[in-house]
């Protein structure tokens, strides 16, 4: 990357990446050298529609939104935004050959978080669909650089992993989803009848979910595998915390991995990668 504004695009969603979400942070820091930058760009896209559509209420979100459509295509199809945020992603975009109906699929989700009702399965879907998997999709166009063969065969487990992490945020979230944001992303669920047997039975699917994940990152390119890893074993670790506590607590308290503890699984993540115990 020659030029010195796609460098300070791309700057600029590193810099995005590290503000909002340490443990993603830690983990782009373990992958490839290679494949930060495309990564930092699709986290900084990504971040700000979530972030239009979260946090902007004193603004017309739906507005805001449709702008923010509008100038991603336009810099894919321009090759240059003056957006850094979205020139960063258009590189990215462009030089992977990260599929536009990907695109289309996130942001739709974004769309419906503008409007909150009450999801059935099938809505669920599309949203988790949207919000998540494609969002491990667009990854993995990176990771494979062009190999469809690659690209194709693990598509699927791609899709599962992505699934249980965003599973495992609506849990995490719940609390802030609910009474702050007033949505909630489980199929049917009523908060107020939330409980220990609900609480299990979504647990049980992300389970499922998470043992096609791994499949997954068992078979992905090598400068990939370990930072992919430490996400999965920082998401699991989240999970087991989670599934250990009541129903109770989750609806009233944001449930965190420490910083200390996040150190450490990296560290335990390069022993099992290095030794091939994945």
């Amino acid at each position: 990357m020659d030029n010195l504004f796609d460098k300070v695009a791309v700057k600029c969603s590193k810099i995005t990446t590290k503000s909002y979400s340490t443990s993603f942070s830690l983990g782009i820091r373990t992958l490839d050298k290679k494949f930060r930058e495309p990564i930092y760009s699709i986290y900084g896209f990504v971040r700000f529609a979530d972030e239009i559509v979260d946090t902007f209420h004193d603004y017309d979100k739906a507005t805001l939104l449709k702008e923010f459509k509008e100038e991603t295509y336009k810099a894919i199809k321009n090759k240059i935004s003056l957006n850094p945020i979205l020139h960063s992603f258009q590189l990215a975009v462009n030089k992977y050959k990260i599929d536009l109906e990907l695109i289309e699929s996130f942001l739709h989700s974004m769309e419906m978080d503008l409007n909150p009702y009450l999801y059935d399965r099938a809505t669920f879907e599309t949203y988790i669909l949207g919000s998540a998997e494609v969002v491990g999709l667009m990854c993995l166009r990176v990771f494979c650089e062009g190999n469809e063969e690659q690209y194709q065969k693990l598509k699927p487990q791609a899709m599962r992993l992505g699934a249980a992490y965003q599973k495992i945020n609506f849990l995490r979230d719940m609390k802030a989803d609910y009474f702050s944001l007033g949505r909630a992303y489980f199929p049917l669920l009523q908060i107020e009848k939330f409980d220990d047997n609900a609480k299990r039975t979504i647990e049980e699917e992300i389970d499922k979910d998470f043992k096609e994940g791994l499949c997954g990152i068992r078979n992905l390119p090598i400068g990939a595998r370990f930072g992919v890893y430490v996400s999965f074993v920082y998401y699991y670790n989240l999970f087991k915390k989670i599934k250990n506590l009541p129903s109770a607590r989750i609806l009233n308290e944001r449930i965190r991995i420490s910083d200390n503890k996040k150190y450490s699984l990296i560290f335990s993540s390069y022993i099992r990668h290095k030794f091939d115990m994945i």
